[in-house]
């Protein structure tokens, strides 16, 4: 009646065993350490560089736990915090020669303490928030006018091109803030371009009206559109923030939207506002333009002659200036994808660039006109522009595939990969507000909600072992059981931890033990009944099982709930809040009974179990078993 198979416990004994190994990490706590990772996409990270971060660390005396090259950053751990502050400076002075244009992001960090035949078992600690392990806190306001604007000279190279193809002539066209202003000589040809702009561009209402002698066509964002592009904006910012921050191995950062135009950043682990605010302003913008091949623009790049109006002067990587037209004619909006490979000719490093269909149209009908010219592709990284290459265009280049070549590396090209298809952010952001939460605080935040969570335990155990006695003692281990698989769980799913998860957690505990309170009042309950001890076990689990599930599945739904409307803390909260009335109703039926039925299941002649004292309402008199 109260036995087990032998499958039932296997079950239970493979929980404990994967519960107990993927909890473990989380005991081993932190070490203090400086993470290196490279400020521009022409470096890279390899043997030399780990061996200068070594003999930098030698050279000033610093003792460390270990220095090694994980993915793409160097990571030295250190025993305490005042070796980490010394070992930043030694390591800054070693790799950056130039303070004001820095090579390499120094940053300190916090990094497991786990051994290696952990972590080659794929068993690591949880994540923990702001809160918990310090870090930084930045609020970003994005320049939603820049966006607008931005898309405004888009749509006015895109009209002038239309225009072109559709044979409709004008005076010319510029863009004032986020209007389009074209100019026509009469009113039948700003007619005909306006029936143009209308039927190609539903995204643009238009005006007419008199300038002068000339007559003039307006064209303006139309406030649908425009909250669609500040939106679109916004999305493409906190993508393009998550895809730099997660390559340069920022563990679980915190990228969201906040109101209509301001995106929260957390990176736990990072003390450093300036590397942080460097790790936040590391992206990479694509453009496409023409090069000035005027005699204006030749004598400008022997700096024999200002440039000419409408150009601007960059540098190749060899330092050969080049000068060419501010008109864009692509940028890295038009990009889908871009991987690091090979010319078919020449066999150099190349970056291979796939284009959308609205790039890979622009950049066929651009290059059939300028057969013969030479057109620049220029990588923007911390605002400074970059020619990568300026081939002459021999013909026209269809199908959306471009090529970058030319004097990079197979290093290289793999970086300008990496950072083009991170993307470029749509609109301006400037950080209004950033705050830093030290180790030392966080370290408090984690012991308190250690003895909560611990006190709280203590507690709950006390009270179940005084009231049911043995059965009280089997609650309480499967009360621990229960809180083994809750941090095991979380470990696996490397979820972040938080305060208020914490407290989720200490909540947990009261509610899982609900479940053993039913199933022992329910025993009890079969006892004053008559029934024998072995009757009242097997009736006292199989009877609670449908409260329990209709409490806790109540229970889940209000969790799920918060899971799904919630954000920040809240949502910290509801996930330990699921997962811990998953695990409670596995731990509190399924393993407490298993106890049970390991203690009494083989005891044919059962007279009595310890449950406490029993009353009989029908005499008024106690029976204390057990």
């Amino acid at each position: 009646m109260n036995r087990y198979p032998i499958w039932k416990y296997a079950i239970i004994l493979i929980a404990l065993l994967v519960g107990g190994l993927y909890a473990l990490p989380n005991v081993f706590g932190e070490a203090p350490a400086v993470q290196v990772s490279v400020a521009k996409a022409s470096l890279r990270l390899d043997a030399q560089t780990l061996s200068r971060v070594e003999e930098a660390l030698k050279t000033a005396g610093i003792p460390t736990e270990g220095v090694s090259l994980e993915g793409n950053s160097i990571k030295a751990r250190f025993a305490n915090t005042d070796s980490q502050l010394k070992a930043k400076d030694a390591i800054q002075k070693a790799l950056n020669a130039d303070a004001t244009d820095p090579a390499y992001v120094v940053a300190l960090n916090l990094l497991s303490r786990s051994p290696a035949w952990l972590t080659a078992l794929h068993a690591s600690p949880m994540y923990l928030g702001l809160d918990l392990r310090g870090g930084v806190h930045f609020m970003l306001q994005v320049d939603m006018q820049a966006a607008l604007s931005k898309r405004a000279e888009s749509l006015a190279g895109d009209i002038r091109t239309v225009l072109r193809e559709k044979n409709v002539r004008h005076s010319g066209i510029t863009r004032n803030g986020q209007t389009i202003e074209v100019r026509f000589r009469d009113t039948q040809t700003m007619d005909a371009a306006n029936r143009v702009v209308q039927d190609q561009f539903a995204e643009l209402t238009t005006v007419e009206s008199p300038d002068g002698a000339e007559f003039k066509l307006v064209a303006s964002i139309k406030p649908v559109s425009a909250k669609s592009i500040q939106d679109q904006a916004l999305k493409q910012n906190i993508t393009t923030l998550h895809n730099r921050i997660n390559e340069l191995g920022v563990a679980e950062p915190v990228i969201q939207q906040q109101g209509q135009d301001r995106i929260v950043v957390q990176l736990p682990g990072v003390q450093d506002t300036a590397k942080a605010k460097d790790i936040l302003g590391r992206t990479a913008t694509l453009e496409i333009r023409m090069v000035d091949d005027s005699s204006e623009a030749r004598a400008a790049e022997t700096g024999a002659a200002p440039v000419p109006f409408g150009a601007e002067r960059f540098l190749e990587r060899s330092g050969q200036p080049v000068i060419v037209k501010k008109q864009v004619i692509l940028t890295g909006d038009n990009l889908t994808d871009a991987q690091p490979g090979f010319d078919n000719q020449t066999q150099e490093a190349a970056v291979h660039l796939t284009l959308d269909a609205k790039g890979a149209r622009i950049f066929r009908d651009v290059t059939r006109e300028s057969i013969g010219k030479r057109m620049a592709i220029l990588l923007f990284e911390k605002g400074k522009g970059e020619v990568v290459t300026a081939p002459v265009i021999r013909s026209e280049i269809g199908g959306g595939r471009v090529q970058i070549s030319g004097r990079m590396t197979t290093v290289e090209a793999a970086d300008t990969a990496l950072l083009l298809r991170a993307g470029s952010l749509a609109a301006p952001m400037e950080i209004i507000e950033e705050r830093t939460i030290g180790p030392s605080l966080g370290a408090e935040n984690i012991a308190k909600g250690f003895n909560s969570v611990t006190w709280g335990f203590v507690a709950v155990s006390i009270f179940m072992c005084v009231y049911y006695m043995l059965f009280g003692m089997i609650s309480s281990i499967s009360l621990a059981f229960n809180l083994l698989l809750l941090v095991a769980v979380l470990s696996m799913l490397q979820a972040t931890l938080t305060l208020p998860g914490m407290a989720a957690m200490a909540l947990v505990l009261g509610m899982a033990i609900d479940a053993n309170v039913l199933i022992n009042e329910r025993v009890r309950e079969e006892l004053r009944n008559g029934s024998s001890p072995q009757a009242a076990i097997h009736a006292g689990y199989d009877r609670a099982w449908a409260t329990i599930i209709d409490s806790n599945v109540t229970t889940l739904i209000a969790g799920l709930a918060l899971l799904a409307f919630g954000s920040g803390p809240v949502r910290g909260f509801a996930v330990v809040h699921c997962l811990g009335i998953l695990t409670s109703m596995f731990s509190g039926v399924f393993f407490s009974r298993g106890v049970v039925n390991l203690w009494y299941g083989r005891q044919k002649k059962l007279k009595s179990v310890s449950i406490g004292t029993v009353w009989r309402p029908d005499s008024g008199n106690q029976v204390t078993t057990g």
